[in-house]
């Protein structure tokens, strides 16, 4: 019996011990996290799986693990078939496979820290219509078969400047109290790592390649706010940064302070906060209002100080990509160089900058077929050697103080086949449709999404995950609300307006299962834009990343006049503003790289 066929047995005598018929394992931890702390990586645990999205489900004698088509290849390659059913999502859910595999009166348990209070309810009818329970557990039972389960991160919190932030945690706070007291609530709480950073101005590293801590915040009307954090984690540096405004409080005194709102209106977001917050509140006598988090638009709409950081993020880590790339073009087509080794030289250049804080998400460093799973992770077991014939890509990015990254390129190792040429030059018509678009204040990423694909379309292919995410100032790398997306892709819905000020990723890609993989990606900055002749004032983008576009890649056939004059002035950002600051072998690599391209 393998390991996790041995844990999957532990985990159903666990069920059985505590009078249970099934169990539901989601990738998140009590905060909602995309990126979860060891400590509550119960799903990997169980099933191998490494993805960062994805939902197990448990019964006596059949499990199943829901991934969406980000995943499809990994979770083959990483998870038994000989225990779990794999599950596509959107097109079908938890809710509706436990249905066609329950029996009438069983036990379905779940973690009310785990799940929001849509999922319970709807899980909870669906059930209940076919003669089973959904039950809340007071403990997780993966917990009690996980005997050598990490603890939580022990590091301190650490300050974020106001010279960065572009606003003092006081009038962020604030602004939060003005928000109350227009929506009649007496308070706020705020469960998301990222959200808490950002008002308060701390960051932390609890999870990996995130700067967040793990904390809760309750903010009252009057601006002032109740932080809930591990007393290990305070400084007397971070006492003193958060005055006597904010309390300070164990972590563990949160689920306890939610039942002292008697009588009181308390705003908590239903995307962003589990079942258990808006239970205790309840139980304690408080009316929990469902009233997104106040914090998630100014969040994702960056101030001139934090875009002014991201600019000069993106040249400090475009420099050190470019490095790499020079680096890899050279160096794979002799031999000796593996995904795993690849990686660690990319990180080596960001590190050569003296700013690094961290990668913001491991790379995807993918050669050949792995290039073909888009969110492939990277390990010692599943590491190949780079080899001539086949495409590189590395999706990657750093955290820096000032700003944080995310870059996706592609170099051919060796002479690239006429069809690589043709997928990689439509997946750059996408890029390009999308990084030219002007459009009107109320536009959503799902209206653009399909800028991005229609090159795609017209030779029958596509891709299957959203063309854009938001990013965080230092923070999160996958921000939401905003996203470019079809609805039914990760992130897809609901549809969020895209604002000056906000920060999002272009990239299209194409995928050829077992053999390649091509994505293209920059990040953009929606900027406000007035037009000649035009009547109102529109929106469009800024590219804010800089570095080459692998042009052996290109067929400068299949590129309108329009789109070679946009690459070309692309590059000549990249060489002008990149040029100076390289090492000069690098300088003279980037400047043939970026030459003009021919129509």
């Amino acid at each position: 019996m393998s390991t996790h066929s041995a844990r999957l047995s532990s985990l159903r005598e666990q069920l059985a011990h505590q009078g249970l018929d099934g169990f539901v394992v989601p990738l998140t931890d009590e905060h909602m996290s995309e990126y979860v702390g060891g400590y509550a990586q119960r799903l990997g645990w169980l099933t191998g799986f490494g993805g960062s999205a994805g939902t197990g489900a448990v019964l006596p004698e059949v499990a199943a693990i829901f991934t969406d088509g980000r995943y499809t290849i990994q979770v083959r390659e990483q998870v038994s078939a000989d225990d779990w059913q794999y599950v596509a999502v959107p097109e079908n859910s938890v809710a509706e496979w436990l249905v066609g595999n329950v029996a009438a009166g069983a036990r379905v348990g779940y973690d009310p820290w785990l799940h929001t209070r849509a999922w319970v309810e709807d899980t909870r009818v669906a059930l209940a219509a076919e003669g089973a329970t959904l039950v809340a557990v007071d403990a997780n039972p993966i917990d009690a078969v996980w005997h050598d389960r990490p603890a939580p991160s022990p590091a301190p919190l650490a300050m974020h400047s106001d010279a960065h932030a572009g606003e003092t945690s006081a009038a962020k706070r604030a602004r939060v109290a003005d928000w109350l007291n227009e929506v009649g609530a007496d308070a706020v709480v705020i469960p998301a790592l990222d959200s808490t950073a950002w008002l308060l101005n701390v960051r932390g590293a609890d999870v990996s390649r995130t700067p967040v801590a793990l904390a809760y915040t309750i903010v009252d009307a009057d601006g002032t706010a109740d932080l809930f954090v591990a007393p290990e984690k305070m400084t007397d540096a971070v006492h003193q940064h958060l005055g006597n405004a904010v309390r300070v409080h164990d972590r563990a005194e949160f689920a306890p302070a939610l039942g002292r709102f008697a009588g009181k209106r308390i705003a908590i977001d239903p995307a962003l906060a589990v079942a258990a917050i808006f239970d205790a509140v309840e139980a304690g006598g408080g009316t929990a209002l469902p009233l997104r988090d106040p914090t998630i638009i100014p969040k994702a709409t960056k101030n001139a100080a934090e875009i002014a950081g991201h600019r000069a993020a993106s040249i400090r880590d475009g420099a050190a990509l470019t490095r790499f790339l020079r680096w890899i073009a050279a160096e794979a087509p002799k031999g000796g160089q593996t995904e795993l080794s690849a990686a660690a030289q990319l990180q080596r250049f960001r590190e050569e900058t003296g700013e690094l804080r961290d990668l913001s998400f491991d790379a995807i460093s993918a050669t050949g077929p792995h290039g073909a799973i888009p969110h492939y992770h990277v390990t010692e077991e599943s590491s190949l050697p780079i080899e001539p014939g086949q495409l590189y890509l590395i999706d990657s990015g750093g955290q820096y103080l000032d700003g944080t990254t995310d870059v996706t390129r592609v170099v051919p190792i060796g002479t690239p086949t006429a069809e690589m040429r043709d997928r990689y030059t439509r997946v750059l018509k996408g890029h390009i449709a999308l990084a030219t678009a002007t459009f009107p204040p109320g536009t959503s990423g799902q209206q653009l999404d399909a800028l991005a694909r229609l090159p795609l379309w017209a030779a029958g292919l596509d891709f299957a995950h959203g063309t854009g995410h938001g990013v965080g100032s230092f923070l999160a790398v996958h921000e939401g609300p905003a996203r470019i997306a079809k609805p039914t892709y990760p992130g897809g819905g609901p549809q969020e307006p895209l604002r000056a000020g906000m920060i999002l990723s272009n990239e299209p890609g194409y995928y050829k299962a077992g053999e390649y993989g091509i994505r293209i990606e920059n990040l953009l900055l929606v900027v406000e834009r007035d037009l000649p002749g035009g009547e109102a004032t529109m929106l469009a983008f800024e590219t804010l990343t800089l570095a080459p576009i692998e042009r052996d890649l290109i067929d400068a056939a299949l590129l309108s006049h329009e789109e070679c004059a946009w690459l070309d002035a692309y590059h000549v950002r990249v060489t002008e503003t990149l040029g100076p600051i390289l090492p000069e072998d690098d300088r003279a690599w980037l400047a043939e790289k970026c030459a003009p391209i021919a129509p």
